[in-house]
């Protein structure tokens, strides 16, 4: 008598599981290969810097959650305004704030539209969207690739009161200019809060030894936006005249 067919081949409950699994290690292989020769793709194309611009460009990072009443906000216009008269463009991160404080202050004092106003969003799906006084703006997906973004782009990086987002923009390119990333390049940190942060760094860090009393001194910290002005107007000047090199 003829066996049925199913008893002419044993399965093995753990053969077809086993094909699954040695497929999704593969699988995970090649995705992760692919991925990682994406960004080795993404970092040789950042080696091509940005062309020479003939405005020197100032990243402001500051709190979404400032309102316009609050006396920072105003303190930011101001800042923005006094930098946008110098003929700077000004960088926010586009949103609500104390980063619609600076791409205002930039808009009212350029009646002209000789300077630009420029946000650099990333999709969050529960904040408010870009602020009205943007001019030019860049949406991204990733927090990474929007970070980068402000690296390329920004000559100067002004730090003012804000949350987790915002230290983790000052850290990183605190960071960069560490480790000479970034060159010439100003951290400015306004107001106490920061203080209080480079204070900590030097008290656990350099006491023990993970870091150098010269990393510490990286971020220029200032009480006042008059004198964030005063440090970027020189460093302005010093730009302008390296560019201006044949």
């Amino acid at each position: 008598m003829n066996q049925p067919p199913h008893s002419q081949h044993p399965h093995n409950p753990n053969e077809s599981q086993d094909a699954v699994n040695i497929r999704e290690d593969i699988a995970f292989d090649i995705v992760q290969e692919s991925v990682l020769g994406l960004w080795k793709v993404v970092n040789n194309l950042t080696r091509i810097r940005p062309s020479k611009r003939d405005r020197y460009r100032v990243s402001i990072f500051g709190s979404a959650r400032m309102q316009r009443q609050d006396p920072l906000y105003e303190g930011v216009l101001h800042l923005a305004s006094e930098l946008t008269v110098m003929g700077c463009d000004i960088v926010t991160g586009g949103g609500p704030g104390l980063m619609q404080a600076a791409n205002e202050g930039s808009v009212i004092a350029d009646p002209e539209d000789l300077t630009r106003s420029i946000g650099i969003r990333v999709d969050l799906g529960f904040e408010q969207d870009t602020n009205p006084f943007v001019e030019q703006i860049y949406n991204h997906q990733t927090f990474f690739s929007r970070l980068h973004h402000f690296v390329l782009i920004s000559d100067a990086f002004v730090v003012v009161p804000g949350g987790i987002g915002t230290t983790l923009e000052a850290l990183m390119i605190w960071q960069l200019v560490q480790a000479r990333k970034l060159h010439d390049t100003p951290l400015i940190f306004v107001g106490q809060m920061w203080a209080d942060l480079v204070e900590w760094a030097d008290k656990h860090m350099t006491e023990h030894k993970m870091a150098d009393p010269a990393d510490i001194s990286i971020p220029q910290c200032v009480e006042r936006f008059e004198d964030a002005v005063a440090i970027l107007r020189t460093a302005q000047a010093q730009w302008q005249q390296k560019n201006q090199s044949p």
